[in-house]
């Protein structure tokens, strides 16, 4: 499921369901209380909030900040299984290098693998 489907999903089940997101008077949110509700659990999503692209960044580095962000994410356990299920063809998915929908260790780099090893 994308991201934004399931902020969507929680907002929608948390303003029905939840305790914890309703008002002191037990009422469901209203329609602005479920918009703020939704920009606070957005605000703590980084991959909403940085660059889109350093998710699907060729950079050992790029990737490295991506995977260290997604740490801090609520989210990044259902966003891996979600990538794993739908075979993501590759980027960094709940906090892990997946490429052909696997999650691998290290992403290789573009074009031809050198002959020899750098010095």
């Amino acid at each position: 499921m994308h991201p934004t489907a399931m902020l969507d999903t929680v907002a929608a089940q948390t303003s029905r369901h939840s305790s914890s997101a309703t008002t002191s008077a037990s009422r469901p949110l209203s329609s602005v209380e479920g918009a703020q509700f939704k920009a606070l659990v957005e605000s703590m999503i980084p991959c909403r909030n940085e660059d889109p692209e350093l998710w699907f960044a060729e950079q050992a580095p790029a990737i490295a900040s991506a995977k260290a962000l997604c740490q801090q994410c609520p989210l990044a356990a259902t966003c891996l299984e979600g990538a794993l299920e739908r075979v993501e063809p590759w980027g960094v998915w709940g906090g892990e290098s997946v490429v052909d929908g696997k999650i691998v260790a290290q992403k290789r780099g573009r074009g031809r693998p050198r002959k020899n090893e750098a010095a």
